[in-house]
């Protein structure tokens, strides 16, 4: 069996390896889509082929959507060359279950794979044309938070968009330059609505693509690039519109196990690949079931049925907003940001077998959610806060099967920590005038310091997770040696006085010397950081 339009017809084969087929024609919802594209969708990794890639599948397979995805990479081509085309955009969703089952199923929803190269003339003329079609009706994103940005910590322009700047839209590199350079080709076909959906984890996604994009499009005017009246249309909300979105699933990295399993079963060339950009991905994607999407309804040119996928909510903006504060600075991830760096200097490989076995871990991991965060955190009302963390920590956090790494948990911590800490650090300065009583988020945030020296309790380097700001913080933290505390002296201050960061002077919330306190006990030698984590949540 092989995971390509043509061989897939064999239909028995798979029944027997238990791997589901589209219930639909994949070649003719991949037609109509290449003709009338109406949803495209930039990022097309792990996270995007199983969860949205997995809800477009179940609106096809409900007969509501009758065409696929247009798939479009603006960071890591080799996904499309290894990934894509080998397997006629077909993947392969792997779903976990706690007991140790899996749930198998061919997605046949991605229609078409664009490259967003402005040096392969076919590829951008394609996603020119793609962009200049009446029917096109959203653009989702996947991109990670780094992908928004324009500005370094510093507040200077990237090196590469200081580029996209200079040299205008028939050269753009970067995602937001080249989305804003095709939303020029838009504009000049017809000035057609649409809208623009972030689906990131980050506080406020939607306006914060909007800024991004309305900076690129205000930098062209001045070079002489665009006109007003593309400012303006990009600028009008009710024609080009930027939804706010919570999304939530886990999708850990491709797993070898899983591919060889796969193979037994008889699928061939199942094995995942790292590509140049360090991107870990396979034919197939392996996640969690549970899955949450809250959409802000706000779609100038239609859209699909999503309220009829599986975990989408369409509510209105304030919603989504705490639905979003919900999961994203209390709940879910400020336990991925505060316990993940640790778990890799403290030696542990999976987040869930770390928490099911490390008291002091999992104790820490539960007072970032329970006792820090609930307090404090707004009620969006379609989903319970409390419910949410109790499913968190009775089924979906315990679960070792889906295997979760703590090394992927530190990817890009460094963009993350002022949305997944700042919010609640602030809450409780305007609550209680200072949050000097929090003591497992500057834990972790003191974690994720000595997780950047590269070294683990035990004295062995590892190598770090990929992060924009990796060099710069060892920088400031070159001259500490674990063992001799005396050498810690000034360093953090750079680093959490930058509100770039932690969208806050951490100094000014009465932590600043607490983070400093748990560093400096961390690095007292072998064996440390341990010790600290056990005091810390111990109350000792």
């Amino acid at each position: 069996m092989k995971l390509t339009i043509d061989r897939i017809s064999n239909h028995e084969s798979w029944e027997k390896a238990g791997i589901r087929l589209p219930g639909y024609d994949v070649s003719a919802v991949s037609e109509k889509a290449k003709k009338e594209p109406q949803w495209v969708h930039f990022g097309i990794g792990n996270i995007f082929r199983v969860f949205i890639g997995g809800i477009a599948d179940g609106l096809l397979e409900q007969g509501v959507m009758d065409r696929g995805i247009t798939c479009v990479e603006t960071f890591d081509y080799d996904v499309v060359d290894k990934i894509y085309e080998p397997y006629d955009n077909l993947g392969l969703s792997v779903i976990l279950f706690g007991g140790g089952t899996r749930e198998y199923k061919v997605l046949g929803s991605l229609a078409e794979a664009i490259k967003a190269q402005a040096c392969d003339t076919a590829q951008w003329k394609r996603l020119k044309e793609v962009f200049a079609s009446p029917s096109l009706q959203l653009v989702s994103f996947t991109i990670t938070e780094k992908g928004y940005a324009l500005q370094k910590a510093d507040g200077t322009w990237f090196p590469f968009v200081e580029a996209d700047i200079q040299n205008g839209p028939e050269k753009a590199v970067g995602a937001m330059a080249i989305l804003t350079a095709m939303l020029c080709e838009r504009y000049k076909a017809g000035k057609y609505p649409l809208a623009l959906v972030s689906m990131d984890n980050c506080s406020q996604n939607g306006a914060i693509l909007r800024k991004s994009v309305l900076t690129m499009a205000e930098e062209w005017k001045k070079a002489g690039f665009v006109d007003q009246d593309f400012l303006a249309y990009v600028s009008d909300e009710e024609t080009v519109a930027f939804p706010w979105t919570m999304i939530d699933k886990i999708t850990p990295r491709p797993s070898e196990k899983i591919a060889e399993d796969l193979e037994k079963l008889g699928v061939e060339n199942m094995q995942p690949v790292i590509t140049g950009k360090k991107t870990y991905i396979a034919p197939f994607v392996n996640a969690e079931k549970p899955q949450y999407l809250v959409i802000e309804d706000h779609f100038p040119n239609s859209r699909p049925a999503l309220e009829k996928g599986f975990g989408v909510y369409m509510a209105d903006r304030e919603t989504v907003n705490l639905s979003e504060r919900m999961k994203v600075t209390v709940c879910l991830n400020p336990v991925h940001s505060a316990t993940g760096p640790l778990g890799v200097a403290l030696g542990y490989d999976l987040f869930a077998h770390m928490l099911n076995t490390d008291a002091d871990m999992m104790k820490m991991a539960r007072m970032v959610a329970y006792d820090e965060g609930l307090p404090v955190v707004p009620d969006p009302k379609i989903l319970s806060p409390q419910e949410f963390v109790d499913e968190l920590f009775n089924d979906r956090f315990p679960n070792e099967y889906l295997g979760d790494t703590n090394l992927r948990l530190a990817v890009d911590v460094s963009q993350m920590v002022g949305i997944r800490f700042g919010e609640t650090i602030k809450a409780y300065v305007e609550k209680y005038g200072i949050a000097s009583d929090l003591t497992a988020i500057p834990l972790g945030i003191a974690g994720w310091l000595r997780y950047m020296l590269a070294v683990d309790d035990e004295g062995k380097p590892y190598e770090l997770a990929p992060d924009p700001m990796n060099e710069e913080i060892q920088e400031h933290l070159k001259d500490i040696v674990i063992g001799k505390p005396e050498t810690f002296k000034e360093q953090l201050k750079p680093i959490l006085s930058n509100e770039r960061i932690f969208f806050v002077d951490i100094y000014t919330t009465g932590l600043g010397e607490k983070i400093e306190t748990m560093f400096r006990e961390m690095i007292a030698g072998e064996g440390a950081v341990k010790a600290t984590v056990h005091k810390y949540v111990s109350g000792r």
